[in-house]
């Protein structure tokens, strides 16, 4: 069984970005069936809002990553909304003529329903990126200016049905999230989050079809031998579970994998 993990960060708090380290990382992957990963980038090392400079250095590291080791590692390029059209559109740009960027990593700049969203839906739109926005229940996370409850993602994703959006974290939006991405067909949700919980993955698949969830851990925060463990000991069919492992994030990223 073949995997790829939509959501990890190599580098974190400046640990990991070394070739060896590089290396080692990718043995584990591999350890764990995983054959490919997504860089998201060392995000919250600069705080909730970095500027220019930081999301340059930020993605100059994820960069690295993905030149290293191509074959292993897709790169999401890291920007922060509220820094407007103009930044917003020049660091998009230059990471998209980077060899391994296929997407946009959205943290904690802002709520996903902000008006300074429109800002990574254009660049989402013209360097045809997928979107993965931090998402969790605010019910849990009492900071609504800055996290995005799955209201506000699935707000995000309705305003913008031509671009593709992954709703980040399954165990932090919950059964809520699910039902909240259900009737918008652009919006994925991954696997990521906290522990597992009994009956969460079986819900999504029900509810979003097998066809809109994908398997990620937000490795090295989790571990992967958990967060596959969600997905294997969940109640699915094989083709189901080959879907949300590997084949949905291949299909959505448009990897050719051998």
């Amino acid at each position: 069984m073949r995997i790829i993990d939509v959501h990890t960060h190599p580098v974190l708090d400046h640990k990991g970005g070394t070739p060896a380290e590089v290396k080692k990382l990718i043995a584990h992957g591999r350890r764990h069936g995983i054959v490919h990963m997504v860089a998201l980038g060392d995000v919250l090392v600069y705080g909730a809002t970095p500027n220019a400079a930081q999301l340059r250095a930020i993605n100059d590291e994820n960069a690295m990553v993905a030149r290293l080791h191509p074959d292993y590692f897709t790169a999401f390029v890291y920007l922060n909304p509220r820094l407007g059209e103009r930044a917003t559109m020049a660091e998009a740009e230059r990471c998209a003529a980077l060899p391994g960027f296929r997407g946009i990593k959205l943290e904690i700049a802002n709520n996903a329903s902000h008006s300074c969203m429109r800002h990574a839906a254009k660049a989402a739109r013209t360097f045809n990126f997928t979107i993965l926005q931090h998402s969790w229940s605010t019910t849990n996370i009492k900071d609504r200016i800055h996290q995005s409850d799955p209201v506000d993602t699935a707000l995000f994703a309705r305003r913008n049905p031509d671009v593709k959006v992954i709703m980040a974290h399954l165990t932090g939006i919950g059964f809520r999230g699910v039902l909240e991405a259900k009737p918008l067909p652009n919006l994925y949700v991954d696997t990521s989050g906290g522990w597992p919980e009994e009956g969460l993955v079986e819900y999504a698949v029900e509810h979003l079809g097998p066809d809109r969830l994908l398997y990620g851990s937000d490795l090295p925060v989790r571990e992967n031998a958990i967060t596959i463990g969600r997905i294997l000991g969940a109640q699915l069919s094989a083709v189901e579970r080959q879907k949300i492992l590997f084949g949905n994030t291949a299909r959505l990223l448009n990897l050719k994998l051998n």
